[in-house]
Parts: structure tokens; sequence; C-alpha cells
């Protein structure tokens, strides 16, 4: 896997994305999974889709999920890289996870 390089475009892109936001302001330690539109999807196979072209169906649920965010951060906490979560893809999240990586990073150096 391609190491990624934190460029100001980067970050600011990444930052700039709302999903992101959420998934940095998001409750940690809650039990959010219950609370997941997937939960109750027909088919649990759209959140692993073949190509971007299948893609349509899972980030609709995700759109309307009450839990996107706390679904995200436990992505991009976990580097997790299969399917789709708080509505992104694993090339979205892998850019995100290097953001969110820095931003962990660069606050515990601050309350240290």
């Amino acid at each position: 896997m391609r190491k990624v390089i934190l460029t100001p475009d980067l970050l600011r892109r990444v930052y700039g994305d709302a999903r992101f936001r959420a998934a940095l302001d998001a409750e940690t330690g809650r039990d959010w999974r219950e609370a997941g539109s997937c939960v109750g999807a027909d088919d649990p196979d759209v959140f692993f889709p073949v190509d971007n072209d299948q893609l349509a169906p899972a980030r609709a649920l995700c759109r309307r999920c009450p839990v996107a965010g706390p679904c995200l951060a436990e992505a991009l906490g976990r580097a997790e890289i299969d399917g789709v979560w708080g509505g992104t893809t694993t090339a979205e999240r892998r850019s995100m996870r290097a953001v969110w990586r820095h931003h962990h990073r660069t606050v515990a150096a601050v309350a240290s």
C-alpha cells in the first residue's frame, strides 16, 4: 500500500469533508451499532460493492444514518479497509486515515 502524503491540498479536502468532520465529532464509547441504517438493510452485501458503480445504494443508506459519524470514526480508528463505512469507500478512507492519524497526533502533542 502506498503511503499517503499529507499535502495542504489533501488536508483542506479531508477537513472540508462533512463525513470526516462528523467522525471527528463522534461520541466515543457509545454503542452506536444498533442504531445504524445498515442494521435493517435488506441486503448487507450492498456495503461491499465490487466497483464504484455499485456504491449508490450504500451511500443512500449512510446519508440518512443517524450514526454515520461514529461508524466512520470506528473505521478510521481501526484502519478498516473493507466495505462502505460512514458513506466512504476504501480509497476515501485511506486519505482520511492519514489525516485522522495526523489530527490525533497533533491533539495529543498539544495536550501534553
